[in-house]
């Protein structure tokens, strides 16, 4: 009776040639094939470079003789003795990535939101016109930006304030210190509505409206307390991806005002931030070793605010 109630499964079909038996290991492994394009660039773009960074960094190099490792003097040199980094790297830096990267991730999920109440179409359409400078490269965004703070009466901002009697005489916007990194933030900020800015809007778009509904009855009675009470919440893994993409932006977007002002040094260093101050040693003065250790301090305080950020916006329980 055993024998006759056992079920007998049919034995598997055996591969009958090579492209099958290729089929059958594939699909195993598709995983493994799928993801491999994206490690191995990976490694090869991100992991090695930062890498031969960190080597460098303790290094004396010149890009043409061999290496001579020197231990910790870069990073000794950098925090005691260059004052161009304590004077003007640091304070510009923090100055330009708190607005920039504050203020625009704020704009930003205010714009979202703001987009979000209105009809598809005319959201469509000003989305795009909001995240096509994000898409622009810097020497592009640099040029558009020159001829309007041109330094001589054809420059549309001299022009516009020469016909209103505001100026007497055209004013070299790019080359007064006064004014450099000013122009580096009204650039940036117009800049920034990158992935995080579509990230945000397409949280927003996908908030449960039924979350309003509950919200209303438990008593929220305006815009204010929605965006507090039911849209942050709702929408933090997209806002600390936006978060995220604010902060590394911000500290890598620095050479705007090298190319800007078309000089490195920056006039009177002005807009000199920790991105082009490694860019100067690096191919100015050739000193590779000492580019690298503050490379390796950028990329130490990029991480440090990426993990703040993770933690702000974290799930709690």
């Amino acid at each position: 009776m055993e024998t006759r109630n056992k079920r007998h499964l049919p034995a598997a079909r055996p591969l009958r040639n090579t492209g099958e038996k290729l089929v059958f290991h594939f699909n195993r492994h598709s995983v493994f094939y799928l993801q491999a394009p994206f490690v191995i660039f990976f490694v090869l773009l991100i992991v090695v470079p930062v890498l031969v960074a960190i080597a460098l960094s303790f290094t004396d190099f010149n890009s043409i003789q061999k290496p001579n490792f020197v231990g910790l003097e870069n990073y000794v040199n950098i925090l005691t003795s260059d004052n161009i980094f304590a004077k003007y790297a640091i304070p510009n830096t923090i100055i330009y990535s708190v607005i920039v990267g504050v203020f625009g991730y704020i704009l930003s999920f205010f714009l979202a939101w703001s987009l979000a109440q209105i009809t598809k179409g005319p959201r469509t359409i000003m989305a795009i016109i909001l995240y096509l400078p994000s898409m622009t490269s810097g020497i592009m965004l640099s040029t558009v930006w020159q001829v309007v703070f041109a330094g001589d009466k054809v420059g549309y901002l001299n022009a516009f304030l020469l016909n209103l009697d505001i100026i007497q005489a055209p004013v070299t916007w790019l080359s007064d210190s006064r004014y450099l990194m000013i122009i580096m933030l009204v650039v940036s900020l117009w800049s920034c509505m990158g992935i995080g800015f579509l990230s945000m809007l397409a949280g927003v778009l996908n908030v449960n409206r039924e979350l309003y509904e509950a919200a209303c009855i438990d008593g929220v009675k305006n815009r204010i307390q929605e965006i507090l009470y039911v849209t942050i919440p709702a929408t933090k893994p997209h806002m600390m991806f936006g978060a995220i993409m604010a902060i590394v932006n911000a500290f890598q977007n620095g050479s705007i005002g090298v190319q800007l002002s078309g000089a490195n040094p920056t006039p009177g260093y002005a807009g000199q931030l920790l991105v082009t101050h490694a860019e100067e040693h690096a191919f100015i003065r050739y000193e590779m070793g000492y580019s690298a250790a503050l490379s390796v301090i950028l990329l130490l305080i990029i991480w440090g605010v990426s993990q703040l950020s993770k933690k702000l916006f974290a799930e709690k329980g």
